[in-house]
């Protein structure tokens, strides 16, 4: 996964998930510009198997991460790239939960059921599944809103190996942490997550687990 070689950095044409613009506008009188992004709002579900008691996340390799991870260097034709020899790919690996765009046109709740069975392997009844809440993310860039569910799975609904959909490019891994573990995983900053692993695993431990850590 995190074997990463030939990167280049491009210009971002006619893209399907994100579209850069430039805002303008006058706020109190004084005009502004500020340049961001529309992008998909999006799904997100902590995943909790009682058979075993982990909390299954996954790990993928993000180019965003990874790219605001290293130094990107510039060859004499202009043309920009990375050293894969001092910034290695395993940079760019985070662990999240099972998440996935809105761009169908069908309940959120049944995209959230869809992505727990194609990055995770779990045919996850829908009364087994339920709204957290909704935020923003990357109000900074983009303000795209997030529903965040949770799910509490067994072993006997594990079908799959999960993974993604390899056919789009997918490469996903399912990795599993103990229960218990939780807080320390949430607080670990050697690993690379998105703010919403740590509200999501908070959440978890004081409106679910409520044991001793």
């Amino acid at each position: 996964m995190d074997d990463i070689n030939d990167v280049k950095i491009v210009a971002c044409e006619n893209s399907k998930y994100i579209k850069p613009l430039r805002l303008q506008y006058t706020q109190n009188g004084k005009k502004k510009i500020w340049d961001a992004m529309k992008v998909h709002d999006s799904v997100v579900v902590v995943v909790y198997n009682s058979s075993r008691d982990v909390l299954v996340l996954v790990r993928q390799f993000r180019p965003a991460i990874y790219i605001n991870s290293v130094e990107i260097s510039r060859l004499e034709d202009g043309s920009q790239y990375v050293d894969i020899g001092k910034y290695p790919g395993h940079l760019g690996l985070t662990y999240e939960f099972c998440a996935g765009i809105i761009d169908k046109d069908k309940p959120i709740l049944d995209i959230a059921r869809e992505e727990l069975l194609e990055e995770c392997g779990y045919a996850v009844p829908p009364e087994c599944i339920r709204r957290i809440t909704g935020f923003r993310t990357g109000v900074g860039t983009a303000g795209a809103r997030q529903e965040m569910f949770y799910a509490e799975v067994t072993d006997e609904m594990k079908v799959a190996a999960g993974g993604g959909i390899a056919d789009e490019g997918e490469m996903i891994d399912v990795v599993e942490i103990p229960a218990a573990d939780a807080l320390k995983f949430a607080y670990d900053e050697t690993i690379n997550k998105p703010v919403g692993v740590l509200y999501g695993l908070t959440w978890f431990m004081t409106s679910v687990y409520q044991k001793p850590v």
